[in-house]
This record gives C-alpha cells, sequence and structure tokens, in this order.
C-alpha cells in the first residue's frame, strides 16, 4: 500500500509538472516544493474528497454518462490549488486544460507502469 501511494504521490508531481509546461495558466511559481506538496495534496484530495463528491453526485454522473467526473477532477484540482500557496490556476480555461492533461499523463503512467497491487491479490 504505501509503494502504491509513493508511486500516486510521485505520478501526481509529474502530471501537474507536465501540465504547467503546456498550459500558460497552471503556475507553482517555479518552486520544485510547491510542486510536490501540489502533487501530495491533490493525491490526499482525490483520496479523501472525491469519493464522497463521486457518491453526491452519482445521478449527475449516470445522466451525463460519466462526462461529469471530468468535472469532479476539475473541482478536486481547485480545491488543491485553494489549499497549496503557490500552486495557482489563472482561470477557468487553463483548469480544464489542465485537468486533461492531468488525466491523460495519469492514465498513460499507470499503464505504463501498472503499480495497482490489487489486480495482483
Amino acid at each position: 500500500m504505501l509503494k502504491r501511494l509513493l508511486y500516486t504521490w510521485i505520478v501526481n508531481v509529474a502530471a501537474i509538472w507536465v501540465a504547467s509546461i503546456f498550459v500558460d495558466g497552471v503556475d507553482y511559481s517555479e518552486d520544485y516544493w510547491v510542486l510536490i506538496v501540489a502533487g501530495l495534496v491533490f493525491g490526499l484530495v482525490n483520496f479523501l474528497v472525491k469519493p464522497i463528491v463521486k457518491l453526491l453526485a452519482l445521478p449527475v454522473i449516470i445522466l451525463t454518462l460519466g462526462v461529469a467526473l471530468f468535472f469532479i477532477n476539475l473541482l478536486m484540482l481547485y480545491i488543491t490549488s485553494w489549499i497549496v500557496s503557490g500552486f495557482d490556476l489563472n482561470s477557468f480555461r487553463s483548469a480544464l486544460w489542465a485537468t486533461l492533461i492531468i488525466t491523460v499523463v495519469n492514465w498513460l503512467l499507470h499503464g505504463i507502469f501498472d503499480v495497482d497491487e490489487r489486480r495482483r491479490r
């Protein structure tokens, strides 16, 4: 479990870093500690808050055939930017693109490295 948490943290840091490269409105003040903390907080927000939001939004998720999940991910990114000082999303458009890039990078890295211990049991 610890290995999976560490891996998720590293992947989140990488995904946020990639998003900051391609999206002008994503800023971590060129301070890598802010980036590392943002990756940690993003993982914790996804672990603690996201399941509750998904449960509350379940009817909307079903009605939109899952499209609402993208906006839940967007909300998790905004919550991270509110918590982490120095990690900023300058506009809604920047946040949309950053969410898309972070989702794709997470998907790719999880697919490449496959550290999910739950499937091995």
